[in-house]
């Protein structure tokens, strides 16, 4: 983020915006301020290089718990 003048949520923002056209990032927020600045991520542009570099570090990190509870399990395809 620091090498992109941006803040984390920003990149965080600009990653997923560079997944592509299908995917559609939906934060919340209470503040104008950071609604201003979740729409400014739309203009921060990833290279190739960037985009794996974060990519390469977010598999380091380790994924703890399941994503849902046993009952809201049973509204997921599974």
């Amino acid at each position: 983020a620091a090498q992109k003048s941006c803040s984390p949520a920003q990149l965080s923002l600009a990653w997923l915006l560079s997944k592509g056209p299908n995917i559609v990032p939906i934060p919340g927020t209470k503040q104008l301020r950071y609604l201003e600045e979740n729409v400014a991520a739309a203009q921060i542009t990833l290279s190739a290089k960037e985009q794996l570099q974060l990519e390469t570090a977010i598999e380091r990190l380790p994924v703890i718990g399941e994503r849902y509870t046993s009952e809201g399990m049973k509204g997921v395809n599974a």
